[in-house]
């Protein structure tokens, strides 16, 4: 579709997002809240809704929603209640989900996202609201016949309803991006899709621009990661533009988006909210959320990803690129933070970090937790090279690997039983320098005449005449007061 068709509409995006709570047990019941255990193996007369069986509410749950709902600005409801949403879906065992209508847990706040430019842009929510997962529908594994696995019928969620305020694809990739690092700083979700326990579904209208009224709501839903996301919603903008150019209305109805053709396909009539005919929940009383109960969970907050980078970028002194890559993950970013404490070569301990770290810790399919070298140990070897003591690329691929293996000896130490401390005597260098210049009389005069390009290929054969051992920067300045 030609840009300038698109540019004749209003696209608007609202996003709703079910983040599944890590707490060991289900929302109203002790069954167990766990991924991947065997089929139908973690389920209780609670969760499928057996008669006399009551439920009961799970306060970590609530403590994990109150946290998200902070996190955020939110406003949290003191007085809650629960509410039976009807569905005719064989995925829900009672018939009905147990959630939060009229007073969800959290109401208002914002979430802040950042162009690849670095702009930031305020998305404002509607609303947080408690409820219980529903079971899963197997297709396909036998033929003709749907399993049902309701070990996760009754998992804790949060779902976090946005604002219409989203225009693009990009836009919603991005917020999602900002919503899992936010869990996972938070403790409260692992944020993995591609597992389900965050699932997004988006709401997409475009109507012309000019019109009073916003374009009809269709629903994307079956997203598992953060690009089809992005990828569905581009593909249903285009549909509906292509609808309304061809003289055709949009229906509105909720879609599946199919990852291997990138469409999205009809599922069926969008419901209304008279349809899930919600009454109170008789069998919960109402939950009251104290001051006290808040400004506890408060206490307990961690520093947040946006915090992180800006204490990076200005405390550090880092680019924002790096701080960005640095706070994706919030184990990284703890370190990092707990290195610079015994440290003030902040860049080359990042550098470290997102280096040689993050090389051996994914070749090993290793998380930071994993990671040998104690905090004291690594401040030693940043200095061993910042100190001009040892070259950078023979730290990292003679000492760091064997500090791996070893860990009762130190960077030093393996630096003096190899021989690998560097030559900063300026009188061997100048030696060196004096002794390639003399056996490249051509290539000097080459670069006396613009080509300066040949300066790396005399810093080769420097480095190559000392075994690797000569202080590059000192010998590089060396190098070029001769050529000069």
């Amino acid at each position: 579709m030609h840009e300038s068709i698109k540019e004749q509409y209003h696209v608007v995006i609202g996003l709703e997002i079910h983040i599944q709570l890590l707490t060991d047990s289900k929302m109203f019941s002790s069954d167990r809240a766990e991924y991947g255990a065997l089929p139908n193996t973690n389920l209780s007369p609670i969760t499928l809704a057996c008669p006399g069986a009551l439920p009961r509410v799970n306060k970590k749950a609530f403590d994990y929603a109150i946290k998200l709902g902070l996190a955020c600005g939110a406003t949290i409801t003191d007085l809650n209640f629960f509410a039976r949403k009807s569905y005719f879906y064989p995925d829900l065992p009672k018939g009905f989900q147990i959630t939060q209508d009229t007073t969800p847990i959290c109401q208002g706040g914002f979430v802040t996202i950042y162009s690849n430019e670095g702009v930031a842009k305020q998305i404002p929510l509607i609303r947080m609201h408690l409820e219980e997962d529903t079971g899963k529908s197997l297709h396909g594994m036998v033929e003709d016949i749907t399993l049902l696995d309701y070990n996760r019928a009754g998992t804790p969620l949060v779902e976090l309803v946005t604002e219409p305020a989203l225009t693009t694809g990009e836009e919603a990739y991005q917020f999602l991006a900002e919503i899992r690092k936010l869990v996972r700083y938070l403790d409260i979700c692992d944020g993995n899709m591609e597992e389900a326990s965050l699932r997004c579904d988006a709401n997409i209208s475009v109507a012309r621009k000019g019109a009073q009224r916003l374009g009809t709501r269709v629903e994307v839903k079956n997203m598992n990661s953060m690009r089809n996301v992005q990828l569905a919603i581009a593909y249903e903008i285009d549909r509906q533009i292509d609808l309304l150019e061809a003289g055709e209305v949009v229906i509105a109805e909720t879609r599946n988006f199919q990852a291997t053709s990138g469409e999205t396909v009809s599922l069926r009539a969008k419901e209304t909210a008279s349809e899930y005919r919600y009454f109170p929940e008789p069998d919960i009383p109402p939950i009251w959320v104290s001051q006290e109960w808040i400004e506890g969970i408060r206490k307990t907050m961690p520093l947040l990803p946006r915090a992180y980078f800006k204490k990076f970028t200005e405390v550090y002194g880092l680019s924002d690129y790096t701080a960005s890559v640095l706070t994706e993950n919030k184990a990284f970013a703890m370190w990092f933070d707990e290195l610079c404490q015994h440290t003030t070569h902040y860049i080359a301990a990042a550098n470290w970090l997102l280096g040689p770290v993050k090389g051996y810790l994914n070749e090993l399919s290793l998380s930071l937790e994993d990671f040998p070298l104690t905090t004291d140990c690594f401040v030693a070897l940043i200095t061993l090279v910042e100190s001009g003591t040892v070259s950078f690329s023979i730290a990292a691929s003679q000492i760091f690997p064997l500090l791996l293996q070893k860990l009762d000896t130190t960077p030093m130490a393996l630096a003096k039983k190899l021989d690998l401390i560097q030559d900063s005597d300026e009188g061997k260098l100048k030696t060196l320098v004096a002794e390639v210049l003399a056996a490249y009389p051509d290539k000097v005069a080459a670069y006396k005449n613009g080509k300066s390009g040949l300066l790396a290929m005399f810093m080769g054969e420097i480095m190559k005449k000392s075994q690797g051992k000569a202080n590059a920067p000192l010998a590089r300045k060396l190098l070029e007061e001769a050529l000069a």
